[in-house]
């Protein structure tokens, strides 16, 4: 699986390069792979898996901040890596994860010397802003109900497992404010909910509320 975590588009000689430098990352689960404050230990490459990015208030409340798959830069973990700067969010394996980890001298070296990683590097980086840069922008001018219906849809399934809070946590308001709209949503015949569970009942009419219709 950690071969999986190198991109193809490298050349051969970067993809042993990193395979011979990387160690291998596996964790459960609900891991947290860092906290705020901690220094960065190297460059993640996914081979399987989701990591959650959350930033986290002092009180322990939550807001996802972005997701992380195979193929995709952490963009904090970039930012950490080039400024030397801590992790200033919580980041979490959302599923098993695997893949490696390009200890920094080794992701210095190849950066310095390699220019097709160091283009691999930026694109993600500026990828992975430009994510960053549309959860704010929703956050900031999307409606509780646009980000909910959104948030459901992304699930992709029929019937989500997901909490309120967990809910909550994703489209970035209070648990309360998700019950109420879920109420909303199941009055009006879009889901029907369960203990710990969301069943989509419309998907066509949550669609329309999720462009704002």
């Amino acid at each position: 699986m950690s071969d999986s975590a190198i991109p193809a588009l490298l050349e051969p000689a970067i993809r042993d390069r990193i395979a011979a430098a990387g160690a291998k990352l596996a964790a459960p689960a609900g891991t947290v792979l860092f906290h705020p404050g901690d220094p960065c230990r190297g460059f993640v490459m996914l081979g399987a898996g989701t990591v959650r990015v959350d930033l986290v208030a002092e009180d322990g409340h939550a807001l996802l901040l972005y997701r992380v798959a195979p193929g995709e830069a952490c963009l904090l973990t970039t930012a950490c890596l080039f400024a030397g700067d801590a992790y200033a969010a919580e980041g979490r394996a959302e599923t098993e994860v695997q893949g490696l980890l390009l200890p920094r001298a080794a992701f210095d070296s190849l950066v310095a010397e390699s220019a097709a990683f160091r283009r691999f590097v930026l694109a993600g980086f500026g990828a992975r802003l430009g994510a960053l840069m549309a959860r704010i922008e929703a956050l900031s001018f999307r409606s509780v109900d646009r980000r909910l219906a959104e948030a459901l849809l992304a699930r992709n399934a029929a019937e989500i497992a997901a909490t309120q809070a967990e809910l909550a946590v994703e489209v970035g308001t209070a648990r309360e404010v998700v019950t109420r709209r879920l109420n909303a949503f199941a009055r009006d015949g879009l889901v029907a909910i369960g203990r710990g569970t969301v069943a989509i009942l419309d998907p066509a009419a949550l669609r329309l509320r999720a462009e704002g219709a």
